[in-house]
């Protein structure tokens, strides 16, 4: 605790010397109290009481004009997150298998679950999560579907990305990333938008936009093509990633293993370069990872710390208890301790 006024405190011991000094006016003159020494009984012997309360007051009411402050200091980390958009090919081709962590064998949608999951939470290795992103989910085959808006809520983000699920309808089966990329981007259009509420001046601003897309084929359905979705990407500011989850690259009679772009990865390697971002290639678990490992290297967040000091006004406090010992000091003198003159 401190004090606004601090000198003011130095009145205490003149206020207290002058309250004491006074005498109240004798309502009887006496030559010797001799007689009446110790033979006070009942309510004579709180008579002292009154000035006692009195001098309280005084003593909280000083207390009260020095202006008792508590203070405290704040450290606020605020930080500029990004917004990233991740997209996630649902079509029957997922359903074929690659090597999952363990070297065994899994489908390409199982470790592409387990590998967005940790992106977003981290894996208690290189990846470390990103709590302070806004992150959305969309799945694409024939059809683009949002799972999951743009959130800081990746507790709810986490279980939906574990129920994600092959397209097993014929009739919906397809892929069509080029509308998903053109939802994506017009997402990330404005994300500050999302967020409100009562930390909104505090909330963190929106540093990058991101779209991460993890695919295994051509585009070859949906209203959009990848190209002019990109166009949109591109003019509203975001950048995306690309990743093609294929086939292990073939190993010719030299040993020497050679991977070639597909017509389709072409594509992807073009939207990429065209946005700002980068492609990559992966065939397994372990290939997926180091993907992910460098775009989270590549997207990070700046955490910058500002320091201020809170002080609250305890005024109030002596205020009140001189009041009460001043107003209990007058009561008694009306009432019980009451002197007739």
């Amino acid at each position: 605790m401190s004090f606004l006024y601090p000198w003011v405190l130095t009145l205490i011991l003149p206020v207290l010397w002058w309250l004491f000094r006074s005498r109240s006016r004798a309502s009887l003159v006496v030559a010797s109290l001799e007689p009446w020494e110790g033979k006070q009984e009942g309510r004579a012997r709180f008579l002292w009481l009154p000035k006692a309360l009195r001098a309280v007051a005084y003593v909280f009411f000083i207390v009260a004009l020095a202006r008792p402050q508590g203070t405290a200091d704040y450290n606020m980390e605020q930080t500029d997150g990004i917004a990233i958009q991740m997209l996630v090919d649902v079509s029957s081709s997922m359903d074929m298998s690659i090597r999952d962590a363990d070297g065994k064998s899994a489908t390409r949608m199982d470790v592409a679950k387990e590998m967005v999951e940790s992106f977003i939470a981290g894996d208690g290795k290189k990846l470390k999560g990103r709590d302070d992103d806004l992150i959305g989910l969309i799945t694409f085959a024939r059809y683009a579907d949002t799972r999951s808006p743009l959130t800081l809520g990746h507790d709810a983000l986490l279980q939906i990305v574990r129920h994600l699920s092959i397209q097993e309808r014929p009739n919906e089966d397809g892929t069509a990333y080029g509308d998903a990329l053109a939802i994506a981007a017009a997402r990330l259009k404005n994300p500050e938008e999302l967020l409100y509420g009562a930390h909104a001046e505090d909330a963190s601003k929106i540093k990058s936009r991101v779209i991460i897309l993890l695919t295994d084929g051509e585009n070859n359905s949906g209203a959009h093509l990848p190209v002019e979705a990109a166009g949109l990407a591109k003019h509203w500011g975001c950048r995306i990633y690309t990743v093609s989850l294929g086939d292990a690259p073939a190993v010719p009679r030299d040993g020497v293993a050679v991977s070639r772009l597909s017509p389709a990865e072409k594509v992807l390697e073009h939207i990429s370069v065209e946005t700002g971002g980068a492609f990559w290639q992966a065939h397994d678990f372990e290939s997926l990872r180091s993907v992910y490992e460098e775009i989270d290297k590549l997207e990070t967040s700046e955490i910058s710390v500002r320091s201020f000091e809170r002080v609250a006004e305890w005024l109030a406090i002596p205020l009140a208890i001189g009041l009460f010992a001043l107003l209990l000091s007058l009561v008694l003198e009306a009432t019980w301790l009451r002197i007739v003159p």
